[in-house]
């Protein structure tokens, strides 16, 4: 094994809704650790984690700095409108849930946008409590931006899915902003097909020519392809080793896409 408390080596740990994991990143493409953590069910994320950094491998020899990739619920703000002083309300009016959660945002400048997202503040305690700096960061930000990215290859309009821990994150581009972006709760195939179409409709897109790419963990992906072709033509599946040009981390099962697109693309 890699020496985990090498002060070079980057470590990212990726807090999900139900999953929690670390990645460690030495100074080449190869020299990747990813420790998948069991989370007990009934016990909350910060428990779990302050659990995690008494038996983890990689937390227990963690450097003092790390990267924290969040799966919550976004708000996203036009850049030109954003105030960070009035952040914390619009969050709290747009998912008005609990006053337990701490407020952050990243900027994304290629996409003329502002994510504002939460944290529980039991959790980011745990974190505060074990490194001198840490980088939040919205876990779908990298994917947003690698898709952006890859938007521009071709002339036909793109609407992009991606799946992952029973939720689907659909959105689209024109240009340097976004075109459409919203979050569905989507246990059911069923339900995911219907919000696919209904956005696809929505956004009056033609169901001959137009783009839908499927990204992530697509359940019964088979299935799901066959019905989605009822209504659009092309139906498309990302695949992480040729979009990343048979990156190392695209060879680690259970990976998600967004911590693969982090390290593959480095942002």
């Amino acid at each position: 094994m890699a020496e985990t408390n090498n002060p070079l080596r980057r470590l990212t740990i990726r807090v999900g809704r139900n999953t929690l994991s670390m990645l460690s990143q030495g100074e080449t493409d190869s020299d990747i650790i990813y420790e998948p953590y069991v989370v007990r069910s009934g016990v909350s994320m910060a428990a779990n984690l302050r659990e995690a950094f008494k038996n983890s491998d990689l937390l227990l020899t963690a450097p003092p700095r790390a990267r924290v990739l969040i799966d919550s619920d976004v708000l996203m703000v036009p850049i030109e409108v954003f105030d960070e002083g009035e952040m914390e309300q619009l969050h709290n009016h747009a998912f008005p849930r609990n006053e337990q959660n701490a407020i952050f945002y990243n900027v994304l400048p290629d996409l003329n946008a502002v994510a504002v997202f939460s944290m529980n503040k039991d959790l980011k305690l745990v974190l505060d409590d074990h490194f001198q700096n840490l980088r939040l960061v919205t876990a779908i930000q990298p994917v947003w931006r690698h898709l952006h990215q890859r938007s521009f290859t071709g002339k036909r309009p793109k609407l992009y899915a991606y799946f992952h821990e029973k939720r689907l994150e659909v959105f689209a581009f024109r240009q340097n902003r976004f075109r459409f972006c919203n979050s569905f709760v989507a246990s059911r195939p069923k339900d995911a097909i219907y919000f696919i179409c209904y956005v696809w409709q929505q956004l009056q897109l033609q169901p001959q020519f137009d783009e839908l790419h499927l990204v992530g963990d697509i359940p019964t992906q088979e299935a799901m392809l066959e019905e989605l072709r009822r209504y659009v033509q092309k139906v498309m599946v990302v695949n992480p080793a040729a979009d990343f040009n048979q990156h190392p981390v695209t060879d680690i099962a259970g990976m998600p896409f967004d911590l693969q697109t982090l390290v593959a693309k480095g942002r």
